[in-house]
């Protein structure tokens, strides 16, 4: 039977039943397409309207002021990088010298002899020095003296007041503007080899180009190659000029080309490298014021400042540098460095007292950053807090 339906299906143009279903499911897909299709679009539209709706009840803003000022300090202003980086850069002088202090007072409840003693113990054991030493003692003495009962916290108050008169009195009378007066403005660079003299060079150079200035090197540590090529690689990282000689070539001659490049191209800033041997101290000596004379020669009255960079790291040592050179040149500012990985930060308080010579720069670390200008007050606050 289901041949002969076949058959006669065939003829009449009837389609099998198999085939109607086939249509039917076929015709359903098309449905449900059609269907989905006219639901994304009325989605699609309703979106549409909605996002219009949306833009024309939304009211327009304001046009900025482009005269309004910009409030640059957030709500709470955090507490200042340079302070931070300074209380880092003292934290191990800080924690060796008032671990000591506060062993003064054990046993005992106000200041007499035996603490004054030990307390002298510990300056000098901080490289505070010996002379700087017996005058902070002197007056704490004179000022326990008066008063019939001080413990620990008015010891505190007491040695922060007067390590703070010391410290700004030796550099309060210093000009550090003489670089507006001069163009361009000489800068000698003095100091014994692994100090730090030349990344002081560096950064000082890096420093004075961050502030707008054109900056120029001179290689006249022609003693050591060593120095040359190190002052290169500063030169480079920084993006200044060098100008430079062949090792063993007279420094007077490097300086005297350095002054004459620097005149006919107009820079603001010569940073001039010095030997830094003291084995030696005549020859010393005698460079230097050959150096400073050929200077003289080119521009009147330079340099016009002469930075003795020390190791503060090493602690005693560095009095004793600060002795050779300051008689050996005039040296007119200090620049501390190593400040950061030594317990021995009293050596700024000593040499500044002793020799009569202000700290100019302190570095704090080893980034290019890290050669701050060295303000008293902060640095007494920092030792203290």
């Amino acid at each position: 039977m289901g041949i002969f339906k076949s058959i006669k299906s065939l003829f009449l143009g009837e389609k099998s039943p198999e085939e109607k279903k086939e249509n039917n499911i076929d015709k359903t897909k098309s449905n449900d397409k059609d269907i989905e299709s006219k639901i994304k679009s009325k989605s699609k539209t309703s979106k549409e309207d909605n996002l219009k709706q949306e833009f024309l009840q939304k009211k327009p803003e304001p046009e900025s002021d482009s005269n309004q000022e910009l409030e640059l300090k957030p709500k709470t202003d955090p507490e200042p990088e340079t302070t931070s980086t300074l209380d880092k850069g003292l934290e191990k002088t800080k924690k060796s010298f008032f671990s000591k202090l506060s062993n003064l007072f054990v046993g005992r409840d106000k200041v007499d002899v035996d603490v004054l003693d030990e307390l002298e113990e510990v300056l000098i054991s901080s490289d505070v020095g010996v002379e700087t030493t017996i005058e902070i003692i002197n007056n704490i003495e004179t000022r326990v003296s008066k008063e019939k009962y001080v413990g620990k916290i008015e010891l505190n108050n007491i040695l922060k007041e007067e390590i703070s008169k010391i410290i700004v009195n030796e550099n309060s009378n210093s000009n550090f503007n003489k670089s507006t007066i001069y163009s361009p403005y000489v800068v000698m660079v003095v100091g014994v080899n692994g100090a730090g003299k030349t990344t002081t060079i560096g950064k000082l150079a890096h420093a004075y180009k961050n502030q707008g200035k054109k900056v120029m090197l001179g290689a006249s540590d022609t003693f050591r190659a060593a120095a040359i090529n190190q002052l290169q690689v500063w030169a480079d990282r920084v993006g200044v000029k060098l100008i430079k000689q062949q090792m063993g070539s007279d420094p007077a001659s490097v300086a005297y080309d350095t002054l004459k490049a620097a005149k006919s191209q107009n820079v603001d800033i010569v940073i001039i490298d010095t030997a830094g041997r003291l084995h030696n101290k005549i020859n010393l000596m005698n460079e230097l014021s050959k150096i400073k004379r050929v200077m003289d020669k080119i521009i009147p009255e330079s340099p016009h400042e002469v930075i003795l960079v020390l190791d503060g790291s090493t602690g005693q040592n560095a009095f004793e540098q600060a002795k050779q050179f300051s008689s050996a040149t005039d040296v007119n500012s200090l620049a501390i460095t190593k400040l950061d990985g030594t317990a021995k930060g009293g050596v700024v308080l000593g040499i500044s007292h002793q020799f009569k010579i202000p700290v100019k720069y302190i570095g704090i670390g080893e980034k290019i950053d890290d050669l701050k200008l060295f303000d008293p007050k902060s640095f007494v606050e920092s030792f203290f807090r």
